[in-house]
Formats: structure tokens, C-alpha cells, sequence
């Protein structure tokens, strides 16, 4: 990783993590947080212990998506104390700090570099073998700063929907993860098609092939798609991880699939 001439990049931060793995899209609005949400339960289903750490400052939703919105974060021994959602999941956010839910943050880019390395070295994480790190779309100041501060860095998702101004976009959060140095695990078409849940037709509302095409592009993994589902549009508003209640559905087996293939990509890595 670069840095300015003569300027030392800080250390990074010390914590028992096997992977990190950073979420990105180009643009708002592809469903970055419901596949970060839905990528750690899945990891935590299949026994791994991972940690969710949400670095969208100013929009914070990962708790909400977890039904997790009345809970604190609380200091012990000075450290900060992550929300367990389960045994092999716990979650870090912004969200949990606020007064209100409807409590804006008005920060400019030093405190947010700054509350960033306070979450990574104030925190008493478990040790884990996931961490996987959802950040607000774009190449901004919380991507370069968990870029640089992150130790074990394995890679990062992109996530797209099919439309080719996402996927544009996401050629941009492509070549910021390469010009940083991190390997970029693979590429995520999610809202890619709704099937007809009375006759079974299959509707490309949003398109499709987009994401597919991007990774062919740029010559990176393609992890796969995840089809438009009611379910995972009421999972997030209710506050209950998808994969851990709907089976046996297309987007159920997608999200399976695609977590295969990421195993795969950090195995052989």
C-alpha cells in the first residue's frame, strides 16, 4: 500500500482475526448491508466465529437488520463490549452509540478515521476466524482508513445489482481495492431477477448478467447472484437474518452457494 512520501502509514490495529473481509459497492442502494448481514450469519451457521463490524457512520442499519435497535454498546475493563447475536456472531456499530435512532451523525472525515480505529482497538472481540466489515458505498474516508488499519486482510466483495450504472460504479470499488494492494475475493449480483411466487416465471426487473460481466471484465471471481425475494425485503425491515429462517428457497441456496465459492476463493488465496 502506498503512502505519501516520508509519511508512515499507522500501524495496524491488534486483534485475533484470521480474515477480514471488507463489503463495497460503487454506489448506494444494491443491498450492501443485507448480503454483509446475511454473508456473517451464514459464516456463523457454518460454525465459524465472525464478528460484523458496520462502518456506514452516517447510516448505520446493520442493528435494525438484526433486530438488535434497543441495544448499547457497554465499556468493560475500557474496552467496548460488542452486541452477541448469537454464540458465533457478535456486531459492532456506530448505530448503537446514538441517543435516538433518528440521531444524525454530522462528523467530518478525521472523527470518523478516528472512531473507526477506536472500534478495531477498543474492542474486546472474541478471537475470530471472520470479520466482515460493512462499509457505505463508495471509495471514501471509512474504506481507505479500515483499508489501512485492518490487520488480516483477505480480500474484499463487491457488491452490484444489475443495472449498468452499478456496475460502473463498481468497476470504481474494483480498482480502489487493487490500487490498495487487497485482492478482491469477487463480485456479488444481488437484486438479479424475481420469480413469480403463484406461476414461477422468472421477471428481470433490474436486469441481469451485470455482475457477471464486471468480474469477466476485470478479471475477477464471480461468487453469484441472488435473486429479488419478499422474504429478504421483510427480513431486514423485522429484524431477523434470512438465512437463519428461510430454507429451501432460490435466494436461500444462492446465499449458500456463494458462500461456498468465497471459501473456496480464500482457501486457494
Amino acid at each position: 500500500m502506498q503512502s505519501e512520501p516520508g509519511k508512515k502509514l499507522p500501524d495496524r490495529a491488534k486483534i485475533d482475526v484470521r480474515h477480514v473481509i471488507l463489503v463495497l459497492s460503487g454506489k448506494g442502494g444494491v443491498g450492501k448491508s443485507t448480503v454483509s448481514v446475511n454473508i456473517a450469519k451464514a459464516l456463523a451457521m457454518k460454525g465459524k466465529q465472525v464478528g460484523l463490524l458496520d462502518l456506514d457512520i452516517h447510516g448505520p442499519n446493520v442493528p435494525k437488520m438484526l433486530g438488535l435497535e434497543e441495544h448499547q454498546l457497554l465499556s468493560e475493563n475500557n474496552k467496548i463490549v460488542p452486541v452477541r447475536v448469537s454464540e458465533k456472531l457478535q456486531v459492532v456499530s456506530m448505530a448503537f452509540l446514538l441517543p435516538h435512532r433518528n440521531s444524525p451523525v454530522v462528523w467530518r472525515g478525521p472523527m470518523k478515521s478516528n472512531a473507526i480505529r477506536q472500534f478495531l482497538e477498543d474492542t474486546s472481540l472474541e478471537p475470530l476466524d471472520f470479520l466482515i466489515v460493512d462499509l457505505p458505498p463508495g471509495t471514501g474516508d471509512e474504506a481507505l482508513t479500515i483499508a489501512q488499519a485492518a490487520p488480516n486482510i483477505s480480500g474484499a466483495i463487491i457488491v452490484t445489482s444489475p443495472q449498468s450504472v452499478s456496475t460502473l460504479d463498481s468497476s470504481k470499488a474494483i480498482t480502489f481495492s487493487r490500487d490498495l494492494g487487497m485482492e478482491v475475493l469477487g463480485v456479488i449480483e444481488n437484486m438479479s431477477g424475481y420469480i413469480c411466487p403463484s406461476c414461477g416465471e422468472e421477471v428481470d426487473i433490474f436486469g441481469k448478467g451485470g455482475g457477471e460481466q464486471i468480474a469477466s471484465e476485470m478479471n475477477i471471481p464471480y461468487l453469484g447472484r441472488i435473486p429479488l425475494d419478499i422474504d429478504i425485503r421483510r427480513s431486514g425491515d423485522e429484524g431477523w437474518p434470512f438465512v437463519g429462517k428461510v430454507a429451501d428457497s432460490p435466494a436461500w441456496k444462492s446465499i449458500n452457494d456463494i458462500i461456498d465459492r468465497l471459501l473456496a476463493e480464500i482457501e486457494s488465496a
